[in-house]
């Protein structure tokens, strides 16, 4: 979930950038946010069930996506047929896949709160025409904080000697905890990039899981619910066209998330847990940051004692997406941090330790980092080690986005 921040920082948004490096172009590049943000069509509304959970109308509306264009499809086409073939042999070779198209998935409660956004393509099998695969895009994140968590996390995660690389080719497991679901852009990335991680996903709202699957291209992935057994989604043919492992280290959980971290999963310690949900009236549950609750003191039990990293999105105290002040807030990369933030950020470093929060370019938004490392150090040698860390990550992930420019914006200690 997220605030939209000052419509004048639009003349910045190359400072983070394809222009950057001269890396490979974001798919999820918020220069493209207008196909999806504020379309010149409404869009289509293709999914749309009423929450028990607080969410009130879950829905999916579809917008049109200039990317990848026509002429980048035959390869996707092959890419899937191969992939179908492998888990298909019986099938028929020449019953290719064609791409119908791409377009931009936006989760929305109560029909006017964006949720989450994600890029999809949908497919056929010319022997079926009837047929019908959707898919996300693995490696598109579409909304600036979601960048922001991952650098953050995973620069702090190496920080602290993890061995990402280990990680990346599958020779280290990393164990990852996700707690808020949305439509699913953060986990499926991190376990594409990363072979050895292994993905809980901890969803309260059954409802926002089945839109994520049957109208967002998350794919089709064990989901167990906490409170009564197995939860049974319609069935769908996309596990066919992923990479056989991807699914098979997600796991989706129908629970609270408190108590999931207390009687749920195998209790092997966490090396990174993502904290990102807000309910239908775009509020972060006090549970979740409650210094005397369950919640804390459950998540600190979970993570990793020499390691463990806690990545939490949170909204700026204010909404000051209105006015020159706001520009001037965020031109400056430094949201205001009020009371509200500030009992949450000294909550998570009570239970975890270190903490620091750095700023969501073009979104009022903040990425808190709680971690297990007490440094003694000051911190501009904190910065330091994550800077130098955050290249690291950027460069063995190949994203294309700069990580170390997140990681510098707004930083600052939580003393």
């Amino acid at each position: 979930m997220w605030r939209q921040g000052a419509r004048a920082s639009w003349r910045a948004i190359r400072r983070l950038s394809v222009a950057a490096r001269g890396r490979q172009e974001d798919a999820g590049d918020w220069a493209f946010s207008p196909e999806w943000w504020e379309p010149q069509s409404g869009g289509s509304t293709v999914f749309r069930e009423v929450s028990d959970h607080g969410n009130g109308v879950v829905s999916v509306v579809a917008h049109q996506s200039s990317r990848p264009s026509s002429d980048q499809w035959p390869e996707v086409e092959k890419r899937l047929q191969q992939r179908y073939s492998k888990l298909h042999p019986e099938s028929d070779p020449n019953a290719e896949f064609r791409v119908l198209g791409y377009q931009w998935r936006v989760l929305h409660f109560n029909d006017n709160t964006r949720q989450s956004a994600a890029k999809v393509m949908s497919a056929y099998r010319q022997s079926k025409p009837g047929s019908l695969y959707l898919m996300q895009e693995p490696h598109c994140l579409a909304v600036p904080y979601l960048k922001s968590m991952l650098s953050a996390g995973l620069s702090t995660l190496t920080s602290l000697g993890f061995d990402l690389p280990g990680a990346i080719l599958g020779s280290k497991t990393m164990r990852i905890l996700c707690i808020g679901h949305g439509g699913g852009s953060l986990p499926l990335f991190l376990a594409s990039k990363l072979q050895g991680a292994i993905i809980d996903v901890v969803e309260i709202d059954p409802i926002v899981v089945a839109a994520s699957i049957q109208a967002m291209g998350f794919p089709a992935c064990k989901v167990n619910k906490l409170s009564a057994g197995s939860f049974n989604l319609v069935d769908m043919p996309n596990q066919d066209i992923w990479p056989v492992s991807i699914p098979r280290r997600l796991s989706l959980h129908i629970a609270d998330a408190s108590d999931f971290l207390a009687f749920g999963g195998i209790h092997i310690p966490y090396d990174l847990a993502i904290i990102d949900a807000y309910d239908g009236d775009d509020i972060f549950p006090q549970k979740l940051w409650d210094p005397d609750g369950d919640f804390l003191r459950s998540l600190a039990a979970r993570l990793h004692p020499a390691h463990g990293v806690a990545v939490v999105n949170l909204h700026a105290d204010a909404d000051i997406a209105m006015g020159g002040i706001a520009t001037d807030w965020l031109d400056g990369e430094m949201l205001p941090m009020g009371k509200y933030v500030s009992q949450v950020c000294r909550a998570y470093k009570r239970h975890v330790g270190t903490a620091f929060k750095v700023s969501v370019p073009w979104l009022c938004n903040i990425s808190l980092v709680a971690c297990r490392h007490r440094p003694a150090a000051e911190t501009q040698s904190l910065m330091s080690g994550l800077i130098t860390a955050g290249n690291r990550v950027e460069d063995l992930l190949d994203l294309p986005f700069p990580c170390v420019e997140y990681l510098k914006r707004g930083f600052s200690e939580i003393n």
